[in-house]
């Protein structure tokens, strides 16, 4: 393997989660006020349910722990059953013992948009840093919602959502219609910055991804491509993403 990571490839998407779970899990016990990096999609579902089962049984405590989340759609309400915000509250933070005013989620309904994400940048900062990133991967290679472009911005920033991106999304709205074409997300600097980065590929979709990471192509177009030079890289991905 041509990056500086590591790569672990389970056996299909319910091992991939427990592994990835397991990772996250050493981690808070080893450093119980642990600055987290989430993402949102259906990939890290799984995971976030083993996470709750190990709390659920004693192993794990959450309390000390801070969150800051990739992204959310703009513009879009906290309370609405596709937001980033409902999506953490119902597959993490109600089920575990985390401070809530320690949970942040982009504001997918702030005024200004360009001061809100500066002032996140400042809030990362402030808290040291993110120690794990677990950012989501796209099939077209975006990761947050940092989609592939001839330059990348570093900071939180809101984004223009790419049509096959809005595509891959409105498998969780009425319509596609409905899909905001707007996010929030973290810059690819705030995701390169973490001390570690945990990445998650499950299903036959996500292997040109894949393959483009463990290829030798290092592009803006595919910008998952960009993780490849982080030395604390883990990619856990099942079978399927990994042989397509």
């Amino acid at each position: 393997m041509s990056i500086k990571g590591r790569i672990i490839v389970c056996r299909d998407y319910d091992d991939m989660s427990r592994r990835a779970a397991e990772f996250f899990a050493e981690y808070i016990r080893s450093n119980s006020r642990a600055v987290l990096g989430l993402a949102t999609g259906s990939t890290p579902v799984g995971t976030y349910k083993y996470l709750v089962e190990e709390y659920r049984a004693g192993k794990l405590d959450f309390s000390g722990i801070t969150t800051f989340n990739l992204d959310e759609y703009y513009p879009m309400a906290p309370d609405h059953t596709q937001s980033y915000r409902y999506f953490m509250d119902t597959n993490l933070f109600d089920h575990v013992n985390i401070n809530k005013a320690n949970t942040n989620v982009p504001d997918g309904l702030c005024a200004d948009p360009k001061a809100y994400c500066e002032e996140y940048d400042r809030r990362i900062a402030a808290a040291g840093g993110i120690d794990v990133q677990l950012p989501g991967v796209g099939k077209n290679g975006h990761i947050g919602f940092n989609e592939p472009a001839p330059y990348l911005v570093g900071g939180t920033h809101l984004a223009e959502l790419k049509d096959d991106t809005i595509a891959a999304n409105s498998r969780f709205f009425d319509n596609v219609a409905d899909v905001p074409r707007k996010a929030i997300t973290m810059g690819i600097d705030a995701i390169m910055n973490a001390k570690n980065v945990v990445l998650l590929a499950s299903g036959k979709g996500k292997h040109e991804a894949i393959a483009a990471l463990l290829s030798g192509v290092y592009t803006t177009e595919i910008p998952v491509t960009l993780l490849r030079a982080h030395s604390g890289l883990t990619v856990f991905c099942d079978e399927n993403a990994y042989n397509g």
